[in-house]
């Protein structure tokens, strides 16, 4: 018995080695066509935006930047800028105030913010959900 596995076992083997070689010997006559992707080549990639949050340690007018711990952030036209859920502009960040936001990271390695929300970016309050009263069962 232990003979007749071992020689199937061995045909099997054999059989899948010999296919696998005809396979690669085999080419197609006309190679598959590939789309073109003409919308992709025209859009740059995009870098995924990163959320940051901290104190403003330093802001500098004139470059249009802010620094929060070592981190040194540029400031667009693009950026979106907002201090308690209205439109602000760059003159608004002041040291000391507490920001969130994102930022994008630029192909010079320089972080430019998206979105930047002085005091933080205020938040609709949730309305609370209804809570269960709580059963009466006494442990004993």
């Amino acid at each position: 018995m232990k003979k007749f596995i071992s020689l199937v076992v061995v045909c099997v083997v054999a059989a899948a080695g010999s296919s696998r070689a005809l396979a690669a010997d085999v080419t197609p006559a006309t190679p598959p066509a590939t789309p073109e992707k003409k919308a992709d080549a025209k859009k740059p990639a995009k870098s995924p935006s990163v959320p940051y949050k901290g104190e403003i340690k330093a802001a500098d007018n004139l470059a249009k930047t802010f620094t929060i711990g070592e981190r040194v952030f540029g400031v667009t036209s693009t950026t979106k800028i907002e201090k308690a859920g209205q439109p602000a502009v760059f003159a608004d960040l002041k040291v000391g105030e507490k920001v969130t936001g994102s930022y994008k990271k630029t192909a010079d390695g320089k972080l430019e913010a998206a979105s930047v929300y002085i005091g933080g970016k205020t938040a609709e309050p949730k309305p609370k959900a209804p809570t269960k009263p709580a059963k009466d069962n006494p442990k004993p």
